[in-house]
């Protein structure tokens, strides 16, 4: 315990949470060359919600697992399968392959995701959380901003296989920087000795929980407005606006790093204002930034002006994740990774029906994008409203 008191911790934890990042961004510039490769148009579709799909199962089994094996062990077993399923995305030969391997990528992928925040949760609580959790949100932006160029630069230089060798390699790394400097966090005094089906009851006790459902609902609906924009930003930008690859890349960059901007100003104003007051405020915010999106979708002001909305829709992403991941998983100590299964399960299963909704009314403008982004920052501006006091915030 003694060796994570050292400013490589928020770093190493944003290395591994960042194997998600790095294996949705640095592909999307490369949605074009691996439709065309694979013969299928909407391959990368089918592949995301895939892996989506993938992320939502593997966290709901990592979460509870860590919680009874430790952090560790389940850690590095996915890591080893994220390696291995890179490698086959890398030798697919269809659609079909292509989509199973993204499939298993993100069982190995979800480990690396929910793992790392239950750790924060074993560490720390309240305000503490909040900035380690936005210094690991710091060290994770880096992939948004890197990946989509290095994957831009892959499938117009080598092609788009050598992107999910990249992949490869990263996980491997990943793998040997969290065998060698990150010791387990879950002492065994703390472990859960519970079966499969206890698991499950768990589950549904942490889901009833008032303040669990309210911040992860944000948290579920804030990650829709994300994933809309993922799924929304290739077709638009590339397809309508007509912008390379590249331009697109540094479109993402950017934003990338108002993402990490945004983030780090998450501890000044929770030091300042409190937790609850940052989500109660940053919710509005979204809720007006999607708004002017929407109008942008209707009115057509070019790609620059909708860049610009959705930059300012980054704020929210930034500021609202790490404090409804503390508000979440708060009074979920002794089983810090069920609650974080749940609470990413919810937010990928939000993700997902967000991109399926973008795909399923797409019709040649951002209009799909920007209501689907609309109709979830409503919800999560609802769903604060309905948040219980927590005993940190009492404290403040």
């Amino acid at each position: 315990m003694p060796r994570l008191a050292t400013p490589r911790l928020p770093i190493l934890l944003g290395l591994l949470i960042a194997v998600g990042p790095v294996s949705t961004d640095m592909y999307l510039p490369a949605f074009p060359a691996l439709a065309l490769a694979l013969h299928n148009q909407a391959a990368p579709q089918y592949s995301l919600a895939s892996y989506f799909l993938g992320l939502a199962i593997g966290q709901m089994v990592s979460g509870p697992l860590s919680d009874r094996v430790g952090r560790r062990g389940p850690l590095l077993c996915g890591l080893g399968l994220y390696i291995l399923a890179s490698l086959g995305a890398a030798a697919s030969w269809n659609t079909v392959s292509f989509v199973v391997f993204r499939f298993f990528t993100a069982l190995g992928a979800s480990a690396a995701i929910v793992i790392p925040r239950a750790v924060v949760r074993d560490l720390a609580d309240g305000p503490a959380a909040a900035r380690l959790m936005s210094k690991l949100m710091l060290a994770m932006g880096l992939a948004p901003i890197c990946a989509p160029l290095l994957g831009a630069v892959c499938a117009a230089t080598v092609g788009w296989r050598f992107i999910f060798v990249v992949c490869t390699i990263y996980g491997i790394v990943a793998l040997i920087l969290a065998h060698i400097y990150l010791p387990d966090t879950l002492p065994y005094e703390r472990r859960v000795r519970a079966g499969a089906i206890s698991a499950f009851v768990r589950y549904a006790e942490i889901f009833r929980e008032r303040a669990f459902l309210s911040h992860a609902i944000i948290n579920a609906c804030v990650a829709a407005c994300l994933f809309a924009y993922l799924s929304g930003t290739p077709q638009i930008f590339e397809g309508i606006f007509h912008w390379s690859s590249t331009a697109y890349a540094v479109l993402f960059g950017v934003n990338s790093c108002a993402y990490i901007g945004y983030s780090q100003l998450n501890p000044i104003l929770v030091n300042r204002f409190g937790v609850a007051p940052v989500i109660s405020a940053f919710t509005v915010w979204q809720l007006l930034c999607t708004l002017l999106l929407v109008g942008l979708s209707i009115h057509p002001s070019g790609g620059l002006a909708l860049a610009g909305g959705l930059l300012l829709c980054e704020a929210a992403f930034g500021l609202l994740l790490p404090c409804c991941m503390v508000g979440a998983l708060s009074r979920h100590q002794a089983h810090a990774g069920a609650a974080a299964a749940l609470l990413g399960t919810m937010q990928y299963a939000g993700g997902a029906v967000a991109g399926l909704g973008v795909g399923v009314l797409a019709d040649g403008t951002a209009r799909p994008m920007a209501m689907m982004m609309f109709g979830s920052a409503a919800i999560a501006a609802l769903a604060a409203t309905c948040r219980p006091r927590l005993t940190f915030e009492l404290m403040e």
